[in-house]
C-alpha cells in the first residue's frame, strides 16, 4: 500500500494535538450510498467547534469533499477561517458525490482506493480544482473517504501535488465491506514515496497484555453476545480506541493518551466528522443533550492535553515542516 517507507521522528518534544475533521455531506449513514444526498446544512453550524478551537490556540484542518467544496453553505464559514489563518484546508475524497459519476454506486466503492487508477485521480483532481478554486490554493492535506487509501492513491497523491496523508486508521480493520486493514499499523507518522507525510489518526489496541491485544480484542468481539469487550476492558486486558469525541468519552480519550505516551508516542490527532455537529446528522450526536455532551469532549480533553500533559497544537502542514527539521 505504501512504498520507500521511513520513520518520521520527532524527539525532545512536548506531546503534539491537531485536530483534523471529515468535512462532508449530510447523509444518512445506515443507508446505501446516494449521489442525491449532497446537503450541507450541518456547515452553518461548524462554529460551534470553530469557537472551541480559537479559544485554545488550534489550527484545525478540515478536509472537505465535492458536496462541502462545491455549495455557498459549505465554504462561507471555511473562507472566513482561512483567510484569518485559523484553519487549513485539506482534501476528503467521498467518491459517490464526487465528479467524475462514471462508478457503480456501491458500498464497495465508497473506498476510493478501491475505483481504476485513472478514476481516482480524475475525482482527485476535481476535488483539488474545486478547492483551488474556492480558497486560492492547492490543498496539501489528503484524508480518503472511509479510510480507503488503496493500491494506487500513494502515486496518485504524488501526481497531483499532496504531500501529506491523513488515511490510516491505526487499530482497525475494514475488510468487512471492501476497505482496507490498518490494524497492525502504529499511530506514529511515517514517510513514504517521494517525501509524502503520513499522519495515522490516534487510534490502538490498548491494555496491558502486551502482543495479546489484538487478539483477545479479535476473540471480545466474537464473544459480544457474553458482553466479552467490555469484560476485558473493565480489567485492563485489551480495548481499541480512536481519539475521537465520536463514540468515546473523556476517560477513554485520557487512557489511550496515555498509554501512548508510555509507547513514545508524542503527535496526536483529534477526528470527527462535521455533521455532528448538526443533532441528527450523525449517530453519535442525535439531540441536543448529545451535542453539549460532544462538544464538552472538546474542553475537557484539550484542558488535560494542553495543561495537565503540557502539550502543544499543531497542524498537519505545521508537523510535517517539525518532522523535516528535527
Amino acid at each position: 500500500m505504501f512504498s520507500n517507507v521511513q520513520p518520521a521522528v520527532l524527539k525532545d518534544s512536548p506531546p503534539l494535538l491537531q485536530v483534523v475533521i471529515d468535512t462532508e455531506e449530510d447523509f444518512d449513514w445506515n443507508a446505501p450510498p446516494d449521489r442525491q444526498q449532497t446537503g450541507v446544512d450541518s456547515m452553518n453550524y461548524i462554529d460551534r467547534v470553530q469557537d472551541i478551537f480559537n479559544a485554545y490556540g488550534i489550527v484545525p484542518c478540515y478536509v472537505i469533499d465535492y458536496p462541502v467544496a462545491s455549495q455557498p453553505d459549505g465554504v462561507r464559514l471555511l473562507k472566513h477561517y482561512h483567510s484569518a489563518g485559523q484553519c487549513e484546508i485539506g482534501a476528503h475524497l467521498h467518491p459517490w458525490v464526487s465528479p467524475p459519476h462514471d462508478e457503480q454506486v456501491t458500498v464497495r466503492n465508497m473506498y476510493p482506493g478501491n475505483l481504476p487508477a485513472e478514476l481516482e485521480r480524475a475525482k482527485l483532481t476535481q476535488l483539488r480544482d474545486k478547492i483551488t478554486e474556492q480558497f486560492g490554493q492547492a490543498p496539501r492535506a489528503y484524508k480518503a473517504g472511509r479510510y480507503g487509501f488503496g493500491p494506487n492513491t500513494q502515486s496518485t497523491l504524488q501526481a497531483l501535488g499532496f504531500d501529506i496523508d491523513l488515511s490510516v486508521s491505526p487499530a482497525f480493520d475494514h475488510r468487512y465491506d471492501g476497505g482496507p486493514d490498518f490494524s497492525d499499523y502504529s499511530a506514529e507518522p511515517f514517510f513514504f514515496g517521494d517525501n509524502a507525510l503520513e499522519i495515522p489518526i490516534t487510534g490502538a489496541f490498548v491494555g496491558w497484555t502486551g502482543g495479546l491485544r489484538k487478539p483477545l480484542f479479535n476473540l471480545g468481539q466474537t464473544l459480544n453476545k457474553v458482553k466479552a469487550p467490555g469484560i476485558f476492558s473493565r480489567l485492563g486486558l485489551s480495548d481499541r480506541i480512536a481519539l475521537s469525541p465520536e463514540g468515546y468519552g473523556f476517560s477513554e480519550h485520557k487512557k489511550i493518551t496515555q498509554f501512548l505516551r508510555q509507547q513514545g508516542v508524542n503527535t496526536f490527532t483529534w477526528s470527527f466528522h462535521s455533521p455532528s455537529v448538526k443533532p441528527g446528522c450523525t449517530p453519535y450526536v442525535r439531540s441536543e443533550k448529545d451535542l453539549q455532551e460532544f462538544l464538552d469532549n472538546f474542553r475537557r480533553y484539550f484542558d488535560f492535553f494542553f495543561h495537565e500533559l503540557g502539550g502543544k497544537p499543531t497542524s498537519p502542514t505545521q508537523l510535517k515542516t517539525l518532522l523535516e527539521t528535527k
